[in-house]
C-alpha cells in the first residue's frame, strides 16, 4: 500500500448464528468488537434454524455495525477497508452481511476484502498474540480449528517478506464435527443447547474412567466417480489426521439405552424447561443428574478432549510445527486448554488459545484476517457472493 493509512478494517462476520462487527487497527488491535447472538433464539429449536438465522441478521446488522463504530471512535471515511466472511455457513446468513458490505464499500468508494471464516479462527489468536506484545508464534504453526460445524487442522505459514498465509488442511472430521457431537449429546441427556458450556460444566462432577469409550481408525475409501464426500480428504496420499465423532455419539445413545436412563433424562429435560433461567453455572442444575450421568458426561468430555489432543500432537510431531494454535467455539472448553497446554508444556511445544470473547464467532478475528490481505492488495471482486462449503487452503 502507498500514501498514508488508519490501518482500521471494519469486520462483519454473519456466517450462522451470530451478527457481528469489529473495528481492528492494522490487525493487532482491537478497538471495539460487538456481537448480537441468537443463541437464546434457536435453543428453543435444539439447533440453528437457517431462516430464523438469516431474518435475525437482518435486524442486527445495521445497529451492530453502528454500535460497532461508535465504540471504536472512528468514521466510516477513517476505514481503510470492510472485511466480510465470504464462507464457509449458511448460505442465507452470510449474504446477509455480504450484502451489507458491499453496498456499504460502493458507497464509502472503499476496497471490500473477503475472508474465510476458518482463517478467522486463526488470526483471532494470532491478533491477540500481538496485543499482548508477545513474541510471535514460530511457523510453520499447526491450526486446530474446532467447533459446532468445523474441526480441522492446518499448517500455516508465510514466507519471509510476505504478507500472504499458506494454509495446508491435515486433517478434518469426516462426519459429526466435536462441537456437534457436544450438541447432540448434551440433547439427549436432556441438557440444554449449545451442548459444550453445559457439559464442560458438569464434567468434573463425575469419573472420566467410568465408561471407557474408544475411537476407531480411520479408513479412507478410495473415490468412486461420480461421488463425492465434501467431507472427506481430497486425496489420500500423505498423513492424515482426521477425526470423528459421530461412532461416540452413538455409543452414548447405546449407554443410555442399555442403562434405562430415559425416565431421569426426561424428568431433567422437564425441569430445565420449567425454568429456563438455570444455566450450565447454575449449583441447581447439578442436583438434575445422577451420578450415572454424571460419569457418563466426563467420560464422554474426556475421551473427546483425548482424541483431539492426540490427533493435534501426532501431526505436529509428524510436520514439523514449531507452535500450535487451537481456535473456535470448542477452544473455550476447561479441559480441552487444560490437557493441551499440559501436554504442550511436556512437548516444550509453543501453544496459544484465544480468549473466551475471540472463541465464539466473531468480527475481529475477520478483520485481523483480513489485514494481510489489504497489505497485498488482495481484493474481492465486484460478484463476490456467498460460499458456504468454503474450504480453506491447499486439501
Amino acid at each position: 500500500m502507498t500514501g498514508k493509512t488508519s490501518g482500521l478494517i471494519l469486520g462483519i462476520e454473519s456466517s450462522c448464528d451470530e451478527t457481528a462487527a469489529a473495528v481492528v487497527r492494522a490487525g493487532s488491535e482491537a478497538l471495539s468488537n460487538v456481537v448480537a447472538s441468537q443463541m437464546s433464539l434457536h435453543a428453543n429449536y435444539g439447533g440453528v434454524v437457517p431462516e430464523l438465522a438469516s431474518r435475525e441478521h437482518l435486524r442486527n446488522i445495521v445497529p451492530v455495525v453502528r454500535e460497532a463504530m461508535s465504540r471504536a471512535n472512528v468514521t466510516f471515511a477513517d476505514l481503510d477497508a470492510v472485511a466480510v466472511t465470504e464462507g464457509p455457513g449458511l448460505a442465507g446468513a452470510l449474504l446477509v452481511g455480504i450484502t451489507y458490505a458491499k453496498a456499504l464499500t460502493l458507497g464509502l468508494d472503499k476496497p471490500l476484502i473477503s475472508v474465510n471464516h476458518l482463517e478467522g479462527h486463526i488470526h483471532a489468536v494470532l491478533m491477540e498474540t500481538r496485543e499482548r506484545s508477545e513474541s510471535p508464534l514460530e511457523l510453520p504453526l499447526l491450526a486446530l480449528v474446532v467447533s459446532g460445524g468445523h474441526t480441522h487442522l492446518y499448517l500455516a505459514t508465510h514466507q519471509q517478506g510476505s504478507e500472504t498465509w499458506t494454509y495446508r488442511n491435515v486433517g478434518r472430521t469426516v462426519d459429526d464435527a466435536a462441537g456437534e457431537a457436544y450438541d447432540k449429546v448434551a440433547k439427549l441427556l436432556g441438557l440444554g443447547y449449545p451442548g459444550g458450556p453445559w457439559i464442560d460444566a458438569l464434567a468434573p462432577h463425575g469419573n472420566t474412567r467410568a465408561v471407557p469409550f474408544t475411537f476407531a481408525e480411520i479408513k479412507h475409501r478410495a473415490p468412486r466417480p461420480g461421488i463425492t464426500n465434501k467431507k472427506a480428504p481430497a486425496n489420500t496420499e500423505g498423513p492424515h489426521f482426521d477425526f470423528s465423532f459421530s461412532g461416540i455419539k452413538t455409543a452414548v445413545l447405546r449407554y443410555v439405552e442399555t442403562h434405562n436412563m430415559r425416565h431421569s433424562i426426561e424428568s431433567r429435560r422437564a425441569a430445565l424447561a420449567a425454568d429456563p433461567t438455570l444455566t450450565p453455572k447454575s449449583g441447581a442444575v447439578i442436583e438434575l443428574c445422577d451420578q450415572q450421568t454424571l460419569d457418563l458426561i466426563a467420560s464422554f468430555q474426556y475421551a473427546v478432549v483425548g482424541n483431539l489432543q492426540r490427533q493435534t500432537f501426532a501431526a505436529a510431531e509428524a510436520l514439523g510445527a514449531h507452535s500450535i494454535v487451537v481456535s473456535g467455539g470448542v477452544a473455550a472448553n476447561r479441559e480441552l486448554r487444560r490437557r493441551l497446554q499440559a501436554e504442550a508444556d511436556r512437548r516444550n511445544l509453543p501453544i496459544a488459545f484465544p480468549s473466551l470473547a475471540l472463541s465464539t464467532d466473531n468480527a475481529a478475528m475477520i478483520a485481523a484476517a483480513a489485514w494481510p490481505k489489504l497489505l497485498a492488495q488482495n481484493f474481492a471482486s465486484e460478484d463476490l457472493g456467498a460460499t458456504p462449503q468454503l474450504r480453506l487452503g491447499q486439501q
